[in-house]
């Protein structure tokens, strides 16, 4: 009986399933935290979008496809933020037209060319495939975002409340909100081989949407953040093993019945305060 149930974790590829989300979900966790509170969910959804057209360029220039993608997701990041603040229109509708136009000139490109590369693999990913050279790209890019947070995550969250109070207390306002876009781009960089790019934002969402709801303190969050991730995670991949199914939508499936149970259990609590 112990035998059947361990039969996922003995397959190569199975392991590496379970390894690269490992990597993956805690620094994708932390930042999710940042993202909730500072109304950045459709940033992600953005340049999640928006890589596509970089990814096709460095295939037709023969460089890695990581590079492109950084590339052009964090142009889009940039873009975007520029024309929300030089321009009368709102930051959701400037992140509307960028990402869809980006995405559809990703699209555009992609059918221009003859490419080994298909394109599910971009848009949904290939958890299942993955190999070492993805593992060390997915593993050095989170590290180096969790590293990051974990080290500034006080003036992040300073700048992620009230911008302008940050500036007045001497942060830098502007350093923190590029590196932010930098690190936003580099973690759907590195989920690119495995959840893909319309996968990666509900990464980039769920953990922090669920631990807010869970916890009034932002340590915290942080560290339910990390454990929602890491469980849905584990137990997306195990799951699909039994039931037939592709990882990444099931790891977003469960992402979703948590955040249900855990938006029911906050209105239990509210109900019983009041």
């Amino acid at each position: 009986m112990i035998q059947e149930l361990l039969l996922p974790f003995q397959f190569p590829f199975m392991q590496n399933a379970f390894l690269i989300m490992m990597l993956i979900a805690p620094a994708a966790a932390m930042l999710s935290c940042f993202l909730v509170l500072k109304g950045w969910s459709l940033m992600g959804d953005a340049v999640s979008h928006a890589v596509l057209p970089g990814v096709v360029l460095a295939y037709v220039v023969g460089a890695p496809l990581i590079l492109g993608a950084f590339l052009a997701g964090l142009f889009c990041a940039v873009s975007t933020g520029f024309l929300a603040n030089t321009s009368r229109v709102k930051q959701d509708t400037v992140m509307g037209v960028v990402f869809s136009g980006m995405f559809g000139l990703g699209i555009v490109l992609y059918t221009a060319i003859e490419s080994d590369v298909h394109l599910d693999h971009i848009l949904f990913g290939n958890m299942l495939g993955v190999g070492p050279e993805d593992l060390w790209t997915a593993g050095a890019i989170s590290i180096a975002v969790a590293v990051i947070l974990l080290a500034t995550w006080r003036m992040v969250l300073a700048h992620a409340f009230d911008p302008m109070h940050a500036r007045i207390a001497g942060l830098p306002v502007r350093v923190i909100h590029y590196g932010l876009l930098a690190m936003l781009s580099g973690m759907i960089v590195a989920m690119l081989s495995s959840v893909g790019l319309v996968l990666a934002i509900g990464m980039l969402i769920a953990p922090g949407a669920i631990a807010y709801l869970m916890t009034d303190k932002f340590s915290l969050m942080l560290i339910y953040s990390v454990l929602v991730a890491l469980l849905s995670c584990i137990s997306g991949i195990y799951l699909s093993f039994w039931i037939d199914s592709a990882p990444a939508p099931t790891i977003i499936l469960i992402f979703s019945g948590l955040f249900v149970l855990s938006l029911v259990w906050r209105s239990g609590l509210g109900r019983r305060a009041a």
